[in-house]
């Protein structure tokens, strides 16, 4: 039995004699969804605003995401296998290097990850990362530049609608809101220190 294993197994063995689980709270939605983004004419367009304002970067397209990375040299990195079948097809990616095994040990070769989003919320400029649907989670969280696919049809309007989508029983929900920051140091905010430096959202086309 793992550590993780054992300690849930313990959790799980205290809660056994309660017979009576405490009720989720229950709340308005209006009470927690933003006011005043009727301005903007698309899920899309304000998600972009809300993505830029943390230091996103939303793109439009694959071929825009591979033009991007040939410009800043990085042409070496992870790609989720299933995405990575259609990329290597695409004439935009020719000398861009695709490795679809994520392997610890050569944590430094990777100069890009480009894994799935399980969703985005265009409230609050969040790509949502999920183990089922995330291949590599340090593909998604070790590069420098990582890039999330989404389609357009998992981008919701505000967080109750979409925790309503993505809360099931996977072990592992990540909500990424930009590039990974602190500022723990005298105040001073930092980018890519806990994870990557360049976070990408890129919407594919419907379809």
């Amino acid at each position: 039995m793992s550590d993780r294993e054992e300690i849930f197994t313990r959790i799980k063995t205290a809660l056994e004699p309660i017979e009576e689980k405490t009720p989720y709270p229950e709340w308005e939605d209006s009470l927690v969804i933003s006011q005043g983004l009727d301005e903007f004419p698309s899920l899309w367009e304000l998600f972009c605003h809300k993505f830029r304002e943390v230091n996103g970067m939303p793109l439009e397209g694959v071929e825009a995401l591979a033009a991007f990375l040939k410009e800043n040299g990085q042409t070496t990195g992870y790609c989720d296998p299933s995405i990575a079948v259609e990329l290597k097809k695409l004439p935009a990616f020719q000398g861009i290097t695709l490795i679809t095994d994520y392997e610890r040990d050569r944590m430094d070769d990777y100069q890009f990850g480009i894994t799935r989003a399980a969703g985005a919320i265009a409230e609050t400029g969040t790509i949502i990362l999920k183990d089922k649907s995330t291949s590599a989670r340090l593909g998604a969280l070790s590069p420098w530049t990582h890039a999330a696919i989404l389609e357009p049809e998992y981008l919701w309007p505000d967080v109750p609608t979409a925790l309503k989508q993505v809360l099931d029983d996977d072990p592992s929900v990540i909500l990424v809101t930009g590039p990974s920051k602190t500022a723990d140091i005298e105040g001073v905010l930092i980018e890519g220190v806990h994870g990557p430096g360049v976070q990408i959202c890129c919407l594919t086309p419907a379809g």
